[in-house]
C-alpha cells in the first residue's frame, strides 16, 4: 500500500499547487488575456509543455524536480481544457459516479 500512499501524496501536492497558482494568477492558463498571442488556449498550453520538455532535456538530473512538477501541472491543465471544451464535459465529473470517485481520490 506504500506506493498508493505516495501516489496520493504526489497528486495532492500537484492539486494544491495548481489551485494556489489559480488563486494567485486568476484563471490565466485557461483564460489568458491575449495581449500578444492570439492562439487558442489549448495551443498555448501545449507550447508551455514543449518549453518544459525542452528544459528537461537540457537540465542536469538533479535540477529537474521543479520542471517535472510544472510539466505535470500543464498536462493536467491541458486535460482540464479538453474536458471543458467538450471532449469530456466537466459536468460529467459530478454526475458520473466512477469519474467522481476517481477525482475525489486526487
Amino acid at each position: 500500500m506504500y506506493t498508493q500512499d505516495v501516489i496520493a501524496a504526489v497528486c495532492d501536492e500537484i492539486k494544491a499547487l495548481l489551485l494556489e497558482k489559480n488563486r494567485k494568477y486568476g484563471d490565466s492558463a485557461l483564460n489568458p488575456i491575449r495581449v500578444f498571442s492570439k492562439s487558442d488556449t489549448e495551443e498555448q498550453i501545449k507550447v508551455r509543455i514543449d518549453d518544459k520538455l525542452n528544459r528537461l532535456r537540457n537540465l542536469k538530473p538533479d535540477d529537474t524536480e521543479d520542471t517535472v512538477t510544472d510539466l505535470i501541472g500543464y498536462l493536467i491543465l491541458l486535460r482540464v481544457k479538453q474536458r471543458m471544451k467538450g471532449d469530456a464535459p466537466i459536468d460529467n465529473i459530478e454526475t458520473n459516479p466512477s469519474i467522481n470517485s476517481s477525482w475525489s481520490k486526487i
